[in-house]
């Protein structure tokens, strides 16, 4: 794991040096949004079809989804009851929930546990994203951060257009293959195998570039302690009791709760901007627990195996 954190850690700061660098004028906002642009509507439907499509798909998706579900409201709970007795400002408890409860399952999550424990663990982290986490965001997180902020727009989107998106038409493709047992062609299997060999790097270098070390202040401290400890100790605990009810053994027991135990995720600054939520909190919450995670997921690992 620490090898392989190393190696991650090289690629995220190519993405640091560009923010300052800057080469041929192009800013780390600019590049970062071509970047995640690309893999989201291309690179990340065609690797989910690619794993999805030949997953064992039965009651294991059900388990993760009961796994991720159950250990994220967990957290949310937790950072709701913290800033409920010490009367945090509203702006800031929608930030600090969100940036508790929601893991960064894919864009670190799974070029970490791949590396780690192979190209099977994909599967593992897609059905966490796509089965628990990315659906209970678009759902419960959205009306967190509504209720904590206030729209930036006139009219409210619908959250079920949230999942209008090309990961979940080509998981809800994939499946249907999958259970039909319709055989990947050779050469569309090459193709998507191709394109998913570049997910890993490039979520990797646009990581990098969304960092804020900038927004590490003093002021934010007190707000960011809480979010720390529930988010890179608490909730991997919560994770490893909960999968001791669930018949979830061996590596995939370790790829779940690892995959938990990500820090706080990227796509949370969306809701915060666009619910006027505290994004300096949030990014200071998503760069600082990025950072301990160098630290912590070599633990949790050495914990699970």
């Amino acid at each position: 794991m620490s090898s392989t954190l190393i190696q991650m850690t090289l690629i995220m700061v190519c993405g640091v040096g560009w923010r300052f660098a800057k080469p041929a004028g192009l800013s780390a906002e600019h590049t970062r949004q071509v970047l995640t642009t690309v893999v989201y509507y291309m690179l990340l439907p065609a690797m989910v079809l690619e794993v999805l499509w030949s997953a064992d798909i039965s009651l294991h998706s059900f388990q993760y989804t009961l796994l991720g579900v159950g250990s994220i409201v967990l957290a949310m709970l937790c950072i709701w009851m913290v800033g409920a007795l010490f009367t945090f400002e509203r702006r800031r408890m929608g930030a600090m929930i969100l940036a508790a409860a929601f893991p960064n399952v894919t864009y670190l999550g799974l070029p970490v546990l791949e590396q780690t424990f192979g190209s099977w663990a994909r599967s593992v982290v897609i059905q966490m994203d796509l089965f628990a986490t990315t659906p209970l965001l678009f759902s419960v997180g959205a009306m967190v951060a509504r209720h904590y902020g206030e729209e930036a727009t006139e009219k409210s989107r619908p959250v079920w257009l949230f999942f209008n998106a090309p990961p979940f038409w080509a998981a809800a493709v994939a499946v249907m293959l999958n259970i039909n047992n319709v055989a990947a062609p050779v050469w569309l299997l090459g193709v998507l195998q191709t394109l998913s060999a570049a997910v890993v790097p490039l979520m990797l270098f646009s990581l990098g570039l969304a960092l804020r070390w900038q927004a590490v202040t003093v002021r934010n401290i007190p707000y960011v302690i809480p979010v720390i400890v529930i988010k890179m100790m608490l909730m991997p605990l919560f994770a490893i009791v909960l999968v001791g009810y669930l018949p979830i053994t061996g590596e995939y027991r370790a790829v779940a709760v690892l995959d938990l135990s990500m820090p706080s995720m990227m796509l949370g600054l969306v809701f915060c901007d666009r619910y006027r939520l505290d994004s300096s909190l949030y990014a200071m919450a998503v760069t600082v627990t990025t950072a301990i995670s160098l630290i912590t997921l070599p633990f949790w690992h050495r914990v699970l195996t």
